[in-house]
C-alpha cells in the first residue's frame, strides 16, 4: 500500500489551540502530514509569510509528533499537492458556515483532481468558536487571548500588536 501523505493548508495567522487539535488529530490518520503555510490574497495578514512558518514549526515541534513537517506554498493547492505527493486534505471544521465554504472547495479541488480526497475534521467542541481572525481583533482591543493560542502565540501576537498600537479601550 502506498504512503498517505496528507496536507493541512492554512494561514495560520496567527495558528491556534483549534489548528493545534487539527494537526494532532490529522496526523493519526495518515502517514505523513504536512501543514501548508500559504497566503491569501483575500485576507490581510498581521504576520509575514516566514513569520507564520517558523511560528508554525515552533508550534509543531511542541506538539511533538514525528510524521509531520511544515512547509511554505504560494500556489493552487492541487499542484501543491501533486508536487509533494499528497493525497489527502484535511480541512478542519467550527461550524455550518465552514461547512458550506469546505464543501465548494472540495468540490472544485475534485474536478481538479479526482485523485486528492478531502477528508474534514470537527474541531473539538471546546475549540469550535476560536478563528485567527476573532483572536487578532481581540488582541487589537486589548482582550485576552489566552483561551485561544499558546502562551508563545500569545506573545507574537502581542508583541505585534504593541508595535501597531491597540485599538481602543473600550
Amino acid at each position: 500500500m502506498s504512503e498517505r501523505i496528507g496536507i493541512y493548508p492554512g494561514t495560520f495567522d496567527p495558528i491556534t489551540l483549534g489548528h493545534a487539535d487539527i494537526i494532532r488529530r490529522g496526523s493519526k490518520l495518515v502517514d505523513r502530514l504536512i501543514i501548508g503555510v500559504t497566503t491569501n490574497p483575500s485576507k490581510n495578514p498581521m504576520f509575514e509569510t516566514d513569520e507564520r512558518l517558523q511560528m508554525v514549526k515552533r508550534e509543531v515541534q511542541g506538539l511533538g509528533l514525528d510524521n509531520v513537517e511544515v512547509v511554505g506554498f504560494n500556489a493552487l493547492l492541487v499542484k501543491f499537492a501533486r508536487k509533494t505527493g499528497a493525497n489527502v486534505l484535511i480541512r478542519g471544521l467550527r461550524a455550518v458556515a465552514d461547512f458550506e465554504y469546505e464543501y465548494q472547495m472540495a468540490g472544485m479541488n475534485q474536478q481538479l483532481d479526482h485523485n486528492i480526497e478531502t477528508m474534514f475534521l470537527m474541531a473539538d467542541v471546546s475549540l469550535q468558536p476560536i478563528a485567527s481572525k476573532l483572536v487578532k481583533e481581540i488582541a487589537l482591543f486589548g482582550g485576552d487571548i489566552s483561551p485561544f493560542v499558546s502562551a508563545a502565540v500569545k506573545d507574537d501576537v502581542n508583541r505585534r500588536v504593541a508595535a501597531k498600537g491597540q485599538l481602543g479601550d473600550y
